[in-house]
């Protein structure tokens, strides 16, 4: 394979899958980790990918926001085990807010029967979803409604959440990175996610391993103010030491 042929594959896949590391891509092309670093570098020249610890995401990435039916149905299994790991945080009773997401929507598809759990949302597919389980008292955030992510925005869903308190707040992220901390593409979410953590006595991020080091636009807070942040097993474990280290505990689901 020609160097140019190797790179639009990798190109490809970053694009496809959100974030490329170097051990894998040297194994799966029996090239040297040396040369796909050269590769990456070259990317990075040509505007195509972006640098980060052991990988590179595609540019794309910094203010492209896949719609909720494209986001479903990537890295499902990864989702389904962060969710698992994710119910551990649940309280036995009390109120907990979920973010608009489809890895905060894993979680609400598995919330334990019986457990009477008072539930904030701003997300719209996770309240319908939730509607019919009696043993839930489901509130939903008002607001302007993002078509994009089916979210709740702006100043009617910060005013409710200024009102409010609960145990845990498990949110969701476009990107997070010790460098930069937590980012989502849209300003308006961002303010949103910052109003839930200041309304949780704890928070809990919910990230696959390719949120990691993939900062977006809008910042909405430090790894400092959240308590736990649940990734998958591909995450890798320098890179989770490195966020436990900035604050919060780690798991590896």
């Amino acid at each position: 394979m020609f160097a140019s042929e190797r790179q639009q594959a990798i190109v490809d896949r970053a694009r496809a899958e959100g974030r490329v590391d170097v051990i894998t891509l040297a194994g799966d092309f029996d090239v040297t980790p040396e040369t796909i670093r050269r590769d990456l570098t070259a990317l990075e020249r040509r505007r195509l990918l972006r640098r980060t610890h052991g990988g590179a995401v595609p540019v794309e990435r910094l203010d492209v926001e896949p719609r909720v039916a494209e986001r479903e149905v990537l890295r499902v299994a990864e989702k389904e085990r962060i969710a698992r790991a994710a119910v551990a945080e649940l309280p036995d009773e009390g109120a907990v807010l979920l973010d608009a997401g489809t890895t905060t929507g894993a979680l609400a598809r598995i919330l334990p029967e019986g457990r009477e759990l008072t539930v904030v949302t701003n997300g719209l597919s996770i309240a319908v979803l939730l509607a019919d389980r009696p043993e839930l008292t489901v509130h939903v955030l008002s607001g302007r409604l993002r078509g994009r992510t089916l979210a709740t925005v702006d100043q009617w869903a910060e005013r409710a959440l200024g009102e409010i308190f609960v145990d845990v707040a498990f949110l969701g992220v476009n990107g997070l990175s010790v460098e930069r901390g937590l980012t989502t593409p849209d300003r308006s979410e961002a303010t949103v996610k910052r109003s839930m953590i200041a309304s949780a006595r704890r928070a809990v991020v919910l990230a696959d391993h390719t949120k990691f080091q993939a900062d977006t636009f809008a910042r909405f807070g430090d790894l400092a103010d959240v308590d736990v942040v649940i990734s998958d097993s591909a995450l890798d474990p320098g890179l989770a030491a490195a966020v436990e280290g900035a604050g919060p505990r780690v798991v590896r689901a």
